[in-house]
């Protein structure tokens, strides 16, 4: 079908071709051509469609940037939590090594502190006072002869005591003893010698 332009001054139709109105002379106004609007509705078409996949970019974007940012605020959160376990830890060994460390050389600083030395010779007595705590006395005398009587003793007024002596028939030599105790409260001890030709007495306290 042959297409035909209408003129619109007396609305006769002419040809498509023609330029001028074959009844009355007027000049012809070419239709816009469908091909251009067929091209019009394509490129709205194309925007529209462009414009779409513009937002859905944007929309992907926006959550992974929110995705990254609530990882990187989880992971700074565990992080701090890590180092705050991390200096408990660590502090909770220290304190106790510490305590350990003090308790040890508390326990190790303790020994046996000679807290009085007496002595002399021949016969007599004398008495002394001695603290309380732990306690260890040692003695050692030598006697003139090998008499029966020949003796040192060191007794304490809480019934603690010890002391040497020799028969008739005992050698003449240095002889020795050693005793300990512990008592809340201070002890006189009462040191009875007896033909010696020296003797000594030793008190020493577990502290």
């Amino acid at each position: 079908m042959l297409m035909k332009m209408k003129c619109e001054n007396c609305g006769f139709e002419n040809k498509k071709t023609a330029k001028f109105c074959t009844k009355c002379g007027a000049t012809l106004t070419s239709p816009p051509a469908e091909s251009s609007k067929s091209s019009t509705k394509y490129i709205i078409i194309a925007l529209v469609i462009i414009i779409l996949i513009l937002v859905g970019f944007i929309g992907y974007f926006a959550g992974v940037m929110n995705n990254v940012e609530s990882d990187s605020s989880s992971s700074q959160n565990s992080s701090a939590q890590s180092v705050s376990s991390s200096d408990d830890s660590s502090e909770s060994p220290q304190t106790e090594s510490i305590s350990s460390s003090q308790s040890s050389s508390s326990s190790e600083s303790k020994s046996w502190e000679l807290i009085g030395t007496y002595s002399g010779s021949g016969s007599g007595s004398q008495s002394i006072s001695v603290p309380a705590g732990q306690i260890m006395v040692k003695l050692s005398a030598y006697p003139i002869k090998n008499y029966a009587t020949n003796h040192l003793y060191v007794t304490g007024s809480n019934g603690h005591s010890g002391g040497v002596d020799w028969g008739s028939h005992s050698d003449v030599e240095t002889r020795s003893d050693s005793f300990s105790f512990t008592s809340s409260s201070s002890t006189t001890f009462t040191i009875d010698y007896y033909e010696t030709v020296s003797w000594k007495v030793e008190f020493y306290r577990y502290q």
